[in-house]
């Protein structure tokens, strides 16, 4: 029987430690260790027995070969200055920001407007009817968009089953707070379960070459603002 091992978070800014802690020695903060289950028996990975993964082998350096990638432009120009031309096969994005601001709008908005291409719309905190309702409100009632797919899921077990018999060009996923993964014990938002979804989906991206679009919350009284930066400086490092 495997063992299951356990570590302490801050919930103020996300350091980690082996034992409680009175005081963070990061933020300075009193008493705001919490312990979550990192890890349990069974530990697999993303994939699904039927899946195929992509092995990276090393390279040299002259082998690799050199020029101008391609990007999936998206209609939305300021986004795609942002994302240095497009969104890049493979790479991972955090849509961070305070709720309200409207990063669910455009992930949407990005998703009907793209053409010719299948997406993939993970929603944890909304119906279908509330997303289509949205959908109807931005294109006016005028949803010409074919290959947009919503699939209202928070385990991300079932999110790559679905996504396996999809075949998704491009996933969305709002937010990852809400989804959780079986392998923790965790409740779905904590650091270890915003870690290790986060993690899955990454490597996820990298072995299909599927952009994945993650829109993470701040909550309303900022107290999840350091955890989400130095999440966000973390995972968005990883961006092919």
């Amino acid at each position: 029987m495997a063992k299951t091992k356990s570590s302490f978070f801050c919930q103020n800014c996300g350091h980690e430690s082996t034992k409680w802690l009175g005081k963070c020695p990061s933020c300075n903060q009193w008493n705001t260790f919490v312990e979550e289950v990192t890890q349990t028996e069974n530990k697999n990975d993303w994939k699904t027995e039927t899946t195929r993964s992509k092995i990276n082998k090393p390279k040299n350096l002259s082998e690799v070969q050199s020029g101008n990638e391609w990007r999936l432009v998206s209609p939305n120009q300021e986004l795609n200055r942002v994302l240095g031309g497009g969104i890049v096969p493979g790479s991972l994005i955090l849509i961070g920001g305070e709720p309200g601001i409207g990063k669910s709008t455009l992930m949407l908005q990005l998703g009907l407007q793209v053409q010719q291409v299948k997406i993939l719309y993970v929603t944890g905190e909304e119906s279908e009817q509330q997303v289509k309702m949205r959908a109807q409100r931005i294109e006016q009632n005028r949803i010409e968009q074919d290959d947009f797919y919503i699939l209202t899921e928070t385990n991300t077990k079932n999110i790559f089953l679905a996504i396996e018999q999809l075949q998704p060009q491009l996933v969305i996923v709002d937010s990852i707070q809400t989804l959780y993964s079986p392998m923790l014990d965790s409740a779905a938002g904590s650091i270890a379960q915003v870690r290790q979804c986060a993690g899955e989906m990454m490597k996820f991206a990298k072995e299909t070459d599927t952009p994945v679009f993650l829109v993470g919350h701040i909550t309303k009284d900022g107290t999840s603002k350091r955890t989400t930066t130095k999440w966000n400086n973390h995972w968005c490092n990883h961006r092919r």
